[in-house]
Protein backbone atom coordinates (compact mmCIF):
# COMPACT_ATOMS: atom_id res chain seq x y z
CA UNK A 1 0.00 0.00 0.00
CA UNK A 2 1.28 3.41 -0.88
CA UNK A 3 0.98 6.09 1.77
CA UNK A 4 1.04 9.86 1.42
CA UNK A 5 2.02 12.17 4.22
CA UNK A 6 0.16 15.45 4.56
CA UNK A 7 1.41 18.08 6.99
CA UNK A 8 0.76 21.63 8.13
CA UNK A 9 -2.42 23.53 7.20
CA UNK A 10 -3.06 21.08 4.35
CA UNK A 11 -3.31 18.25 6.93
CA UNK A 12 -6.03 20.13 8.80
CA UNK A 13 -8.01 20.69 5.60
CA UNK A 14 -7.56 17.02 4.62
CA UNK A 15 -8.62 15.81 8.08
CA UNK A 16 -11.76 17.98 8.09
CA UNK A 17 -12.58 16.84 4.54
CA UNK A 18 -12.06 13.19 5.50
CA UNK A 19 -14.18 13.51 8.64
CA UNK A 20 -16.93 15.27 6.70
CA UNK A 21 -16.88 12.61 3.98
CA UNK A 22 -16.96 9.77 6.51
CA UNK A 23 -19.80 11.31 8.49
CA UNK A 24 -21.90 12.44 5.51
CA UNK A 25 -23.06 9.01 4.30
CA UNK A 26 -26.74 9.56 4.92
CA UNK A 27 -26.92 7.25 7.94
CA UNK A 28 -27.32 8.07 11.60
CA UNK A 29 -24.15 6.11 12.48
CA UNK A 30 -21.20 8.39 11.77
CA UNK A 31 -18.64 6.18 13.52
CA UNK A 32 -15.62 5.09 11.48
CA UNK A 33 -15.72 1.38 10.69
CA UNK A 34 -12.11 0.99 11.85
CA UNK A 35 -11.62 1.69 15.57
CA UNK A 36 -8.64 3.72 16.69
CA UNK A 37 -7.05 3.37 20.09
CA UNK A 38 -5.30 6.66 20.77
CA UNK A 39 -3.59 8.53 23.51
CA UNK A 40 -4.88 11.84 22.09
CA UNK A 41 -6.67 10.63 18.91
CA UNK A 42 -4.59 12.66 16.47
CA UNK A 43 -4.47 10.63 13.27
CA UNK A 44 -2.40 11.94 10.40
CA UNK A 45 -4.48 11.37 7.24
CA UNK A 46 -3.16 8.72 4.86
CA UNK A 47 -4.71 6.63 2.12
CA UNK A 48 -4.97 3.72 4.56
CA UNK A 49 -7.08 5.78 6.98
CA UNK A 50 -10.03 5.69 4.56
CA UNK A 51 -11.93 2.46 5.29
CA UNK A 52 -13.83 0.65 2.58
CA UNK A 53 -17.50 -0.15 3.05
CA UNK A 54 -16.69 -3.85 3.61
CA UNK A 55 -13.78 -3.33 6.00
CA UNK A 56 -14.27 -4.97 9.39
CA UNK A 57 -13.00 -3.43 12.65
CA UNK A 58 -9.66 -4.65 13.99
CA UNK A 59 -10.27 -7.23 16.71
CA UNK A 60 -8.21 -9.57 18.80
CA UNK A 61 -9.61 -13.05 19.36
CA UNK A 62 -7.96 -13.75 22.67
CA UNK A 63 -8.79 -13.80 26.34
CA UNK A 64 -6.13 -11.12 26.68
CA UNK A 65 -8.02 -8.60 24.55
CA UNK A 66 -9.85 -5.63 26.01
CA UNK A 67 -13.48 -5.93 24.81
CA UNK A 68 -12.52 -6.88 21.24
CA UNK A 69 -9.87 -4.17 21.09
CA UNK A 70 -6.13 -4.44 21.26
CA UNK A 71 -4.29 -6.84 23.56
CA UNK A 72 -4.98 -5.92 27.21
CA UNK A 73 -1.30 -5.48 28.13
CA UNK A 74 -0.70 -3.27 25.10
CA UNK A 75 -3.81 -1.26 25.99
CA UNK A 76 -2.40 -0.65 29.49
CA UNK A 77 0.72 0.82 27.86
CA UNK A 78 -1.33 3.02 25.48
CA UNK A 79 -3.53 4.23 28.36
CA UNK A 80 -0.54 5.02 30.58
CA UNK A 81 1.03 7.16 27.84
CA UNK A 82 -2.29 8.97 27.33
CA UNK A 83 -2.63 9.57 31.08
CA UNK A 84 1.06 10.57 31.42
CA UNK A 85 1.18 7.97 34.22
CA UNK A 86 4.72 6.67 34.68
CA UNK A 87 3.76 4.23 37.46
CA UNK A 88 0.96 2.69 35.36
CA UNK A 89 3.29 2.37 32.38
CA UNK A 90 5.91 0.55 34.44
CA UNK A 91 3.23 -1.64 36.05
CA UNK A 92 2.09 -2.75 32.55
CA UNK A 93 5.40 -4.67 32.32
CA UNK A 94 6.43 -7.89 34.06
CA UNK A 95 9.20 -7.21 36.61
CA UNK A 96 11.61 -9.20 34.38
CA UNK A 97 10.42 -7.65 31.09
CA UNK A 98 12.73 -6.64 28.29
CA UNK A 99 12.22 -3.54 26.16
CA UNK A 100 14.17 -3.01 22.94
CA UNK A 101 13.99 0.50 21.54
CA UNK A 102 15.61 0.48 18.09
CA UNK A 103 18.44 -1.75 19.32
CA UNK A 104 18.85 -0.27 22.81
CA UNK A 105 17.91 -2.77 25.54
CA UNK A 106 16.23 -2.01 28.85
CA UNK A 107 15.60 -4.80 31.35
CA UNK A 108 13.34 -4.81 34.38
CA UNK A 109 11.21 -2.15 35.99
CA UNK A 110 14.03 0.22 37.00
CA UNK A 111 15.54 0.50 33.51
CA UNK A 112 12.12 0.68 31.85
CA UNK A 113 11.06 3.42 34.31
CA UNK A 114 14.14 5.53 33.51
CA UNK A 115 13.61 5.04 29.75
CA UNK A 116 9.90 5.93 29.92
CA UNK A 117 10.48 8.95 32.16
CA UNK A 118 13.10 10.35 29.75
CA UNK A 119 11.56 9.35 26.42
CA UNK A 120 7.85 8.49 26.61
CA UNK A 121 5.88 10.27 29.32
CA UNK A 122 4.63 13.60 27.95
CA UNK A 123 4.51 12.32 24.37
CA UNK A 124 1.49 11.60 22.20
CA UNK A 125 0.90 8.00 21.05
CA UNK A 126 -1.66 7.26 18.35
CA UNK A 127 -2.49 3.69 17.35
CA UNK A 128 -2.91 3.47 13.59
CA UNK A 129 -3.21 -0.29 13.18
CA UNK A 130 -3.49 -3.42 15.34
CA UNK A 131 -2.01 -6.72 14.12
CA UNK A 132 -2.81 -9.41 16.71
CA UNK A 133 -0.54 -12.42 17.26
CA UNK A 134 -0.97 -15.47 19.48
CA UNK A 135 0.96 -13.99 22.42
CA UNK A 136 0.29 -10.27 22.06
CA UNK A 137 0.05 -7.80 19.20
CA UNK A 138 2.03 -5.53 16.93
CA UNK A 139 0.77 -1.97 16.76
CA UNK A 140 1.61 0.50 14.03
CA UNK A 141 1.74 3.78 15.92
CA UNK A 142 2.60 7.41 15.48
CA UNK A 143 4.62 8.68 18.42
CA UNK A 144 5.33 12.35 19.00
CA UNK A 145 7.83 12.54 21.89
CA UNK A 146 7.13 16.18 22.75
CA UNK A 147 3.48 16.01 21.75
CA UNK A 148 4.07 17.39 18.22
CA UNK A 149 5.71 16.09 15.06
CA UNK A 150 6.78 12.52 15.55
CA UNK A 151 7.31 9.35 13.58
CA UNK A 152 5.66 6.03 12.77
CA UNK A 153 6.90 2.85 14.43
CA UNK A 154 5.96 -0.78 14.96
CA UNK A 155 5.51 -1.69 18.63
CA UNK A 156 5.63 -5.48 18.97
CA UNK A 157 4.14 -6.51 22.32
CA UNK A 158 4.60 -9.99 23.77
CA UNK A 159 2.25 -10.59 26.70
CA UNK A 160 2.27 -13.01 29.61
CA UNK A 161 -0.34 -13.10 32.37
CA UNK A 162 -1.87 -9.79 31.23
CA UNK A 163 1.42 -7.87 31.36
CA UNK A 164 4.10 -7.04 28.82
CA UNK A 165 6.98 -9.52 28.90
CA UNK A 166 8.75 -8.03 25.87
CA UNK A 167 8.31 -4.87 23.83
CA UNK A 168 10.28 -4.32 20.64
CA UNK A 169 10.09 -0.84 19.09
CA UNK A 170 11.23 -0.33 15.49
CA UNK A 171 10.76 2.55 13.06
CA UNK A 172 8.13 1.76 10.42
Amino acid sequence: MRRHRISGPLALVAAVTLLTACSDDGSDDSADSRPSQSADLALEPTETDQPSQSEEPDTVESSESAEGGIDAAAQKYVDAVADKDLDALVDAFHPDAQLIDVGREFNGHDEIRAWADNEVIGGKLTVLEDNPKSDGTTLLVRFAPGGTGGFEANYEFTSRDGRISELNLQYA
